[in-house]
């Protein structure tokens, strides 16, 4: 998917590609380049910052979350060596909705080639029957399958020939107050906006191979404030979740527990193999902290940590599986996230889930700075193929968000809050959501 060794041309610039990762733990920021007339990038750079202002995924201080994303930025920018002004961000906070819907066309009377337009249309038809709350948006809307003259499993109909086109189509749905607030945020911080990926589908992304989503798989992205599920079949997303449960509340409950303070129960669930049973039941942690010592059972570790994952896995991760109505995953689980890399935990998800489960690193982990190539960065890495694949076939992902993004002033300017005033109309997806095009010949009507 990623250049790793790439000698550019001198006469030709290439593309920069930059993801935003807002999480609960940190920001993240990934730089990548891309040349002209290819369909790779290679990944040059990820800043980072920790994240204030953010909790469960959603901005709950719009100052703090714009100070981090500003110090996230400038330390991707000294990496590389280039300004950074435009920015495709991923978020994982509030409730998301997907919703199934059907969609025809005809194509004619006689066999003809089905194009752009076509594809369009059947999908403007399939948006028609979705229902979307006033106080809610549409944030991708995802073709799951194609069917032409009563052909199912037909992956991309343009230029086939055929008198009938059919499409399943998924709507995801979130709340526009939490769009908003990240267009706000990523606004004061002096960058413009080119696009928005729900974090399930770019974690994904960001660690599939191609074989495991075709065959399918589950992605759960377990990080400090939420976890995000992505359940893959044919090469498609067809189920995308966000639980508002992550390592946080394991560290939480370990500290609440056992008396502890949370840096230290933080320290104790990174350094202790809390999924994996000690063999002896009277075995001790003993420490000091803050001049005073500590005596922990090691099987009271992990049984207050299997509590929460038991939890976890049972209550809320299999329903949402369980939703995306598939009956196997041949692919089963892949776990990625901050808490992926706690010892045991593929061999716990196991015997919970009854699925093979394997622990992955993003797909690019090589080509990435040493140190920000881990399960926690595997989001991140995933924007960049999110861009890629946008790109690459303009009907996989369609964002519906109506983005209005002004040009952005020179480095100083930004750096002292003195950028140009972010104007974008309110987010709303009338009639199930026209193309762009509409949208602006509808506002000239209003104008003139």
């Amino acid at each position: 998917m990623f250049r790793k060794n790439t000698s550019y041309s001198a006469d030709i610039e290439p593309e920069l590609l930059v993801g935003l990762d807002l999480g609960t733990s940190k920001v993240t920021v990934v730089v990548a380049e891309k040349e002209d007339g290819d369909d790779e990038a290679q990944i040059i750079g990820v800043g980072q910052a920790p994240s204030n202002g953010i909790r469960k995924g959603l901005i709950v201080n719009l100052d703090q979350a714009v100070r981090s994303v500003k110090q996230a930025v400038s330390d991707a920018e000294s990496m590389v060596g280039q300004s950074i002004d435009e920015v495709c961000v991923s978020f994982g906070g509030g409730d998301v909705t997907c919703v199934r819907s059907k969609g025809m066309i005809s194509l004619g009377r006689s066999p003809r080639a089905v194009m752009s337009l076509d594809i369009e249309r059947v999908i403007e038809a399939a948006q028609a029957d979705v229902a979307v709350p006033a106080n809610q948006s549409i944030l991708h809307t995802i073709p799951v399958e194609y069917s032409l003259d009563g052909n199912v499993g037909i992956d991309d109909p343009l230029g086939m020939t055929g008198m009938r086109l059919d499409i399943q189509l998924q709507s995801i749905i979130v709340s526009t107050a939490t769009i908003q607030n990240i267009l706000n945020c990523v606004d004061k911080a002096g960058l413009a906006v080119s696009g928005l990926v729900l974090k399930p589908l770019a974690s994904a992304l960001g660690v599939l191979s191609p074989e495991e989503s075709l065959a399918g798989a589950a992605v759960i992205d377990i990080g400090g404030g939420t976890t995000g599920i992505a359940v893959f079949f044919e090469g498609r997303p067809i189920h995308l979740g966000l639980i508002p449960v992550g390592g946080d509340h394991i560290t939480n409950d370990v500290g609440s527990v056992l008396k502890l303070p949370l840096n230290k129960s933080e320290e104790l669930k990174k350094e202790v193999s809390v999924f994996t049973a000690p063999d002896d039941p009277s075995e001790t942690i003993e420490f000091m902290f803050n001049n005073r010592s500590y005596s922990v059972l090691k099987s009271d570790l992990h049984n207050i940590v299997s509590c929460r994952m038991e939890e976890l896995c049972d209550q809320l991760i299999r329903p949402e599986i369980k939703s995306a109505g598939v009956s196997m995953l041949p692919a089963g689980i892949i776990l990625t996230g901050g808490v992926s890399r706690t010892e045991g935990i593929d061999a716990f998800m196991m015997d919970m889930m009854d699925l093979p489960v394997r622990v992955s690193m993003p797909i690019d982990t090589n080509g990435m700075p040493p140190g920000r190539n881990t399960q926690e960065y595997s989001s991140a890495a995933g924007i960049i193929r999110y861009m890629l694949e946008r790109e690459r076939y303009p009907f996989r992902f369609i964002d519906n968000i109506p983005f209005v993004s002004t040009p952005k002033p020179d480095k100083p300017e930004r750096n002292k809050d003195k950028g140009k005033k972010f104007q974008m109309p309110p987010i709303q997806m009338p009639d199930g959501g026209k193309d762009v095009i509409k949208n602006i010949k509808h506002l000239f009507d209003d104008l003139f």
